[in-house]
């Protein structure tokens, strides 16, 4: 349970990032600015969010009768 409650937590915190990482890249698109670095890093963020709601989904499976 512990470690659930743990990777609940993680997954809502990198929900957050993602949004505020998805509005830095809106805010460099309506600048006109480079988005290679922040495009590649927020395809980062993302698989690393899709593995922790998988592990979630995991150990949600686990847990279940």
């Amino acid at each position: 349970m512990d470690e659930l409650r743990q990777i609940e937590l993680d997954v809502v915190e990198g929900e957050r990032r993602l949004a505020e990482q998805e509005a830095r890249l809106t805010e460099l698109k309506r600048l006109n600015e480079d988005t290679t670095k922040v495009e590649g890093e927020l395809e980062v963020m993302r698989k690393s969010q899709l593995d922790r709601e998988q592990n979630r989904q995991r150990l949600l499976s686990l847990l279940q009768p």
